[in-house]
């Protein structure tokens, strides 16, 4: 291919989609993204669920189905895109990993919208949002948390070394190892946290308590899962 060829082929070529294509498009996209938002929705699981966020799913599902119009069959349109969306920044952090999985389901199913592709636009949204809904529902991939986080402040000028928990460790734990070690309220204190779990007849409140009278009646903290035990 010489270079006049090579030319001629990035050239803009005009799109061939008529009113009912762009109307379609669009308003498939935007059903499909209110599947996939109610698919969202239902199998959300937390306490930091948004509908800004499902709103954003459609908008971006339609936007794209628009783009991908515009793009037709042109290489230049293609990569003049690419410089144009390489230029925005995103600042906010997604709370959820899964959310990630969520914008590019709905960036795919406008992007086969937009490429009139309407079948498997249809059949792609609700193949992968049954599937994920089942996926959460039997949770096959669960397992029981047994290790936990244990937070312990001590006074800045006593030592931390395992001797001083040794026996009450020996009594409610399995095992402990320590994470870390750092100093908080302006160095007045010192922070443990270990990674422990307890013994199957233990009771966290015996034993927050047991920990309560060899640190000073200082803060004790034991996470579990989700839940926090604060003394």
């Amino acid at each position: 291919m010489d270079f006049n060829t090579l030319l001629s082929s990035l050239q803009d070529s005009p799109n061939v989609f008529s009113m009912w294509d762009i109307g379609l498009a669009v308003t498939l996209s935007f059903l499909l993204s209110m599947v996939i938002g109610w698919v969202y929705m239902q199998t959300y699981q937390g306490a930091a669920y948004t509908k800004s966020y499902v709103y954003t799913l459609t908008l971006m599902s339609m936007v794209v189905a628009v783009i991908m119009l515009i793009i037709g069959s042109s290489i230049a349109r293609a990569f003049a895109l690419v410089g144009a969306l390489s230029i925005v920044r995103f600042r906010n952090a997604l709370k959820d990993t899964r959310d990630i999985g969520f914008i590019f389901f709905a960036m795919a199913i406008g992007m086969a919208a937009g490429t009139r592709l309407y079948i498997l636009a249809i059949f792609g949204t609700f193949g992968i949002g049954f599937l994920w809904w089942l996926i959460t529902k039997l949770d096959p991939f669960a397992r029981e948390v047994k290790d936990q986080i244990l937070k312990i402040r001590l006074p800045a000028d006593v030592g931390y070394d395992n001797r001083l928990f040794e026996s009450t460790f020996a009594k409610y734990l399995h095992h402990s190892d320590l994470i870390s070690v750092e100093t908080v309220q302006a160095g007045t204190l010192t922070e443990l946290m270990y990674d422990i779990r307890l013994k199957q007849r233990a009771k966290a409140g015996e034993f927050l308590d047991e920990m309560r009278k060899l640190n000073h009646n200082n803060k004790v903290m034991l996470m579990t899962g989700y839940h926090n035990i604060d003394l």
